[in-house]
This record gives structure tokens, sequence and C-alpha cells, in this order.
């Protein structure tokens, strides 16, 4: 039944895959789907974008486990739209084209800024591909375990394939209606779940909400009562002290990450291009806010209602909370249908991560770094960019095999990371300061992205993984053996990214660059000239 439900999904999402092929004569079809979406249609993909299987699968499994403060984790998610909603969509869709080095090369030089924000592109889309496609492993292998040939590594390799296809022949329209129908079935099966669980305590918060405040299971063969409501069960001092970490200092970190990592990812900037003009950019992410706030309530139920009716130690694993939950709650059609609309998930988030690589490449490196930005023809543009679509998919294929045994968590957790230290500061300081210049942004680029990289490879994320016995055996030793000691670099790098996005900018002056501030400032705030530049 899975199965099936699996392949329902990949034939409609196929469909849609040939019926935008269609639809793709020129670069800004293959790009931004034309600049057609609609603001209700772009925030059903943002919201299809950024509810990954991140969310669905491992909040749930975070909530179930360690009550508040897995719930945590959705505020973090959901509050990070306030940002993009007020510092970032609109000057990113009036004054850029394709992609977030448009905005910066406005009135920067174009080459160095570009190959520094494609670098930086690049290299959060592959983080995040990575964490993804492992987890569709995971996913795809523990569902369908009865078939031993459904291994890991197939599922993988499966997933990896559509998802070029999606890319490849779809473009940004193919991905966009792919996005669309996720959204939908994530939103669908969440409600129902949630409608399910609330039908085990007669329809009453109160009842609902007393069984969290009291909830028995066994821990370590003990029986505990503890209440899953209170905060500290994963970042409070008593879980810190027996499990290595900062605690506080560890959430305000991940927290920063997840807040300002949002308005610089790749994969959800690049959707503001797809809409017509700025108003529809911002209704669209007035929309994504509203299902995105939804769905995080909703994990709530989700989450406690695993810990409740479950109860932690009888769950597989944490990623598992959910999917055990519908097939606890509705069979094995409910179960089949969670597990597909998992896998839709991931595949939706992929081949979102894919076109905003395989876009940068095609338009900030070959076209503007290696052609030093002398007109190419579209068709040339989009052969690039699906040949560009074709290695990044494989070199996911490849990493996500090859990192399969090492936690993800922390991949997800850098992509985020990057994300607020290198591009942030640099679109912030672009739209808001005239003496921003082009030293300033390779600069804060550069340090915001190795320096977070660097943080997380010395950090417990990294230097505590040893197999699961050794780990096991030191992990009260986990903090003196890591040489940085937060499991996320964020409450470091993001303010190392704006400092040397600061400090770049003083060492010397660029009056071309100022010069255009004034005609950049009425360009990003009120659009005018925006769609004329786009149409030409």
């Amino acid at each position: 039944m899975t199965i099936a439900m699996f392949l329902a999904f990949v034939i409609a999402t196929l469909g849609i895959t040939v019926w935008s092929a269609k639809k793709n004569t020129g670069s800004s079809a293959y790009f931004a789907a034309g600049r057609s979406i609609k603001g209700w249609q772009n925030g059903l993909a943002v919201a299809g974008d950024y509810m990954s299987a991140a969310s669905f699968l491992g909040i749930s499994g975070m909530i179930a486990f360690f009550g508040y403060d897995g719930f945590m984790y959705s505020v973090g998610f959901l509050v990070a739209y306030l940002t993009v909603l007020y510092v970032v969509a609109e000057p990113l869709r009036n004054a850029g084209k394709y992609t977030m080095a448009d905005l910066l090369a406005y009135r920067l030089k174009a080459r160095p800024v570009r190959a520094a924000a494609s670098l930086s592109t690049l290299t959060v889309s592959t983080f995040y591909m990575v964490a993804q496609m492992i987890g569709a492993g995971v996913l795809v292998s523990t569902l369908l375990k009865e078939y031993t040939w459904i291994t890991p590594n197939a599922a993988i390799i499966g997933v990896g394939i559509l998802m070029i296809v999606y890319v490849i022949f779809g473009g940004m329209h193919g991905t966009t209606w792919v996005q669309i129908v996720k959204a939908v079935l994530l939103m669908t099966a969440t409600f129902i779940l949630s409608f399910l669980v609330m039908r085990e305590f007669d329809y009453s918060f109160v009842k609902f909400f007393d069984a969290i405040a009291s909830l028995t299971y066994e821990k370590g063969g003990v029986e505990v009562t503890k209440n899953f409501l209170d905060p500290g069960m994963k970042f409070g001092a008593a879980a810190t002290a027996a499990g290595g970490g900062w605690g506080p200092l560890d959430l305000i970190s991940l927290g920063l990450a997840l807040v300002l990592g949002t308005a610089g990812l790749p994969h959800v900037l690049v959707r503001f291009y797809t809409v017509p003009d700025a108003k529809t950019a911002r209704v669209s992410v007035v929309w994504a806010m509203v299902i995105i706030g939804t769905f995080y309530i909703l994990t709530t139920f989700l989450g406690f209602g695993a810990a409740t009716l479950l109860k932690p130690h009888l769950i597989t694993n944490e990623n598992m909370a959910a999917p055990e939950l519908s097939h606890f709650l509705g069979g094995d059609m409910f179960f089949a249908f969670i597990s597909a609309v998992a896998f839709a998930t991931i595949l939706a988030v992929v081949a979102g991560l894919t076109i905003s690589a395989s876009t940068s490449f095609a338009h900030d490196f070959y076209t503007n770094v290696i052609k030093h930005g002398k007109e190419v023809s579209q068709d040339t543009e989009v052969k690039v960019a699906r040949i560009a679509a074709f290695f990044v998919g494989g070199i996911s294929i490849a990493l996500a095999i090859k990192l399969q045994t090492i936690n993800v968590a922390f991949l997800v957790g850098l992509a985020f990371a990057v994300a607020a230290s290198a591009n942030l500061p640099v679109i912030i300081f672009s739209v808001f300061w005239k003496r921003f210049n082009t030293t300033g942004a390779v600069t804060g680029l550069l340090v915001g992205l190795f320096s977070s990289i660097i943080l997380i490879v010395l950090s417990p994320s990294v230097m505590g993984i040893d197999g699961p016995e050794v780990a096991a055996a030191k992990r009260h030793l986990i903090q003196m053996e890591a040489i940085f000691p937060l499991t996320n670099p964020g409450i470091v790098s993001i303010p190392l990214g704006f400092l040397a996005a600061f400090l770049g900018a003083l060492i010397k002056r660029e009056p071309e660059s100022e010069a255009k501030f004034a005609e950049f400032s009425v360009r990003a705030h009120t659009g005018l000239g925006a769609e004329k530049a786009h149409d030409h």
C-alpha cells in the first residue's frame, strides 16, 4: 500500500513536469516560471519549499521526546518569516532578476560579488540537500523494510534521479507545482492526524494537556512521571549535565541561526522572482506565514500525541514518531498516506534546492563570472543550468551515500547558520547602508561562510561522532573533546559575518556604489523600473 501511494505521487508529479516542460521557453520561464505565479500559489510553494522532512518528522519527534524544548524549534522556524517579510522579500523582488546575487550586483562590482554569492549559495544548498536525501534514505528504507532490495542507498539514488528529472525538464514552473501539491498534502495529513489525536481525548484541550503534564513512561528501565510542558528536558541544566553541551546558550545559538538564516536561504529567496511584482511577493509571504504557522502549531498535537499515546520509550526513533502515531490511530492505510506525504516532502524540498543551486551557477557564475557579463543567449543559460542541475544532483547523491552514517542534524543547522552568517549581512547592508561596497560584500560572504563551516567542524556535532559505542562512553566528556563547545555556530559566526562585512566596507570607499545607492533604494522599495528590467 505504501509503495502504491509513493508511486501515485511520483506519477502525478512527473505528469506536472511533462506539462511544465511545454511552458519552459526562454530563461525567464525556466528560472522564474515566467513570473506568472499568483500570491496564494507562491505562498503555498514557499511553505512547500520550507516545511521539510526535518520539520514534519524531526520536530514531531523532538516534541515527543523532549516536550516543550522540542516545541522551541517550531517557534524558531515560524518567527523566521518575519525577517523575510519585513527585510528581504520586497527589495529582493524589485532589484533582482533570478538570484540573490542580482540584488548585490545592482550597485556593486558584479564579478567578485557574484562569484562569492554563488559559492555561498552552492554550499548552503548542498548541505541542506544532502541532509534531506539522507533523511529520504532512512525514511524509505525503514518504511519499506520488508522489501530487502530497498536499501538506504537505493532510496537516495531514487530520490536523486527524480529530483534531477523535475528540475531539468520542469524548471521553476514544474518545481513550483510539485511544492504546491506537497504543501496541500502535508497540511491535509497534519490536520487529519491532529484531529485523530484530539479524538482520543474527547476533543478536550484540558484532558490533552493534563495528560501531557503528568506523562508516565519508562526511562532506563525505571518508570518515571514527567511534566512535558516544563522547559529544560533538552536545553536545561540537568539535561546539559547528562549529555554535554551548553544548554540555554545552545538554544539561543540555534534560534539565531533559524530566525536569521531563513532570510538568507537561496531556495526560499528565489521563490520571490516567480511573482509579477513586489506587492504579490509580500502577499505570498503572508500566505506562507499563515500556512507555516498553522503547520508548526499542529506539530504540537503530533509530538505530544505520540508522547501520550505511544510513550517515548516505545517509539522506534525520533524521526518515526509521526508515522508510528498515524499507524496507531489510522491503521495501515493512513500510515501509507503519511509515509507518502513524508516522501513527497523530501522530493519537493530537494527539487527547490537543486533549481536554486543550478540557477545561481548558470546565471551568476557562468554568465557573469566566466563570460564577464557578456550577452549569453537565453537558450545557452538554460542549457548550462540543466547541466549544473545534473552535476549538483549527482554530487548530492554521492555525498548523501558517503555521509549517511554521520549525524545529519548538524547539516541542516549548518545550512541555516551559513545562510545567516554569509548571506543575510550582505543583503541587509546592501539594501540599507549607502557606504557599503564590493569589498564589504565579498569579505562578509567569505568570512561568514568559512567561519560557520570551521566552527561546525570543531563542534560536538562533528568532533563528538565516533560511532554509538564510543560516543556513549564519552558523552560526559564531549564538551572537552570538541574545540568549539556549541552544537550550532550561529551565536559566533553571525556577528562575525556582520562585522567582516562592516569592516570590509570601511577599508576603502567606492564612489560608484554610493552614487547608485539612491537609484537602488527607490527601485528596491517602490519597484519603479523593476518590471522593464526584468522583461528585457
